[in-house]
């Protein structure tokens, strides 16, 4: 691949992708106030689950709210930076999930499975020959054509994008900017093609090893911290693993200081596919009007980065859970969201995202079955 997208380019892709975007509808939202206020419950008796479905109402835009078509969309790649041992297991894992994924008999398909929903895996870099069956494929072939680069980005970039795993961010930044720009793309028209299948609520997925180290290495660079206060232990590490992969990072964001403090260059030099690929998940959350999860740390690291592209996106995101690893805690703080889980979950795939959907069914039961306060025979309260 020897044609690279243009700052100009660039810039007129960030440009269009944010004009695309839509704003929650405020007049959804004060209607489903008012209807979970005349529930016969105690006004904001269902806590922050009342704020979700609000939420809810002002992404889809309208009061009626139907969650019943949900799906992950798992996105799998792997990270050259595995090559520096920051990681216990080796490559051959992703592809191995991935299979897995592809039979149904991950951790995240028994789960998703025992609440009506669906799992797609996405090859967006498996460090493989070729993409295993069952796994939908989004890997870029050497020679991509004029058309893929047109200047006005459309749904011809549903062609495929990414190379079989990053480059190691120690020697070389992890992605090219058209890399990046097609892999969020890529998650852009992943949405789309759901919607127009029905869904109705999506869970951001992912599956790589290395991908802890990515994910902090991108957090630590936007929210302006050391790799101390978000590397945890990923997978398993022990205590001299943690203590390597902390310093890896940190000589990493050293090397590259002052050329990937903005966040398109910070995702660049230290992320990978699947946090782009999610970030345009967001964002396309926010261009078609459906509702995202997001899921652990990999997941949280790909709306930051999504927010800090696309102001706004966040009104569009949904947080399922607060987990282990140490960045977390920062990221939804910087995000102004407010998960409902606190587990301390660490598996990934989009476990935790899913593990919010039977808790959202439930409230919905309240909030579709519209009893009254005329029902019971009880007088209605009201705000003060």
């Amino acid at each position: 691949m020897d044609k690279e997208f243009s700052k100009k380019d660039l810039n007129d892709f960030l440009e269009k992708m944010n004009n695309m975007m839509s704003k929650p509808d405020a007049k959804a939202m004060d209607e489903a106030r008012k209807h979970l206020d005349a529930i016969a419950k105690p006004l904001d008796g269902l806590g922050k689950f009342e704020h979700i479905l609000v939420k809810v109402a002002g992404i889809t835009g309208s009061p009626r709210i139907d969650l019943s078509s949900k799906k992950v969309l798992v996105l799998c790649s792997d990270n050259g930076i595995v090559e520096e041992g920051i990681s216990q297991s080796g490559q051959d894992v992703t592809k191995a999930v991935a299979i897995s994924l592809s039979k149904g008999n991950s951790s995240v398909c028994r789960m998703a499975g025992a609440v009506g929903a669906s799992v797609t895996p996405v090859d967006m870099g498996i460090a493989c020959d070729e993409t295993p069956d069952g796994v939908v494929s989004k890997v870029m072939a050497d020679d991509l054509t004029e058309e893929v680069f047109s200047k006005d980005i459309d749904d011809k970039l549903i062609l495929t994008y990414s190379r079989r795993g990053s480059r190691n961010f120690m020697k070389e930044p992890a992605m090219t900017d058209t890399e990046v720009i097609h892999a969020i793309n890529i998650g852009r028209l992943l949405v789309k093609e759901e919607v127009s299948k029905g869904t109705k609520l999506i869970a951001t997925g992912e599956m790589g090893i290395g991908n802890t180290t990515t994910s902090s290495a991108v957090a630590a660079m936007l929210l302006g911290k050391r790799a101390e206060e978000t590397a945890g232990r990923g997978a398993g590490l022990d205590n001299a693993g943690l203590v390597h992969k902390i310093e890896i990072i940190n000589a990493a964001i050293d090397k590259y200081k002052g050329e990937s403090d903005a966040p398109f260059k910070a995702l660049a030099t230290f992320g990978g596919y699947d946090i782009a690929g999610m970030a345009g998940i967001f964002l396309g959350g926010a261009i078609y009007r459906v509702p995202v999860v997001i899921d652990g740390l990999i997941s949280a690291t790909a709306a930051l980065v999504a927010e800090c592209l696309f102001p706004g996106v966040r009104d569009f995101m949904i947080p399922s859970h607060i987990g282990k690893e140490p960045a977390m805690k920062e990221i939804l703080k910087k995000l102004a969201l407010d998960p409902v889980i606190c587990a301390d979950l660490a598996l990934g795939e989009g476990t935790g995202a899913v593990m919010l959907f039977p808790l959202l069914d439930q409230v919905l039961a309240v909030y579709n079955g519209n009893t009254t306060f005329d029902d019971i025979s009880v007088g209605q309260y009201h705000r003060f």
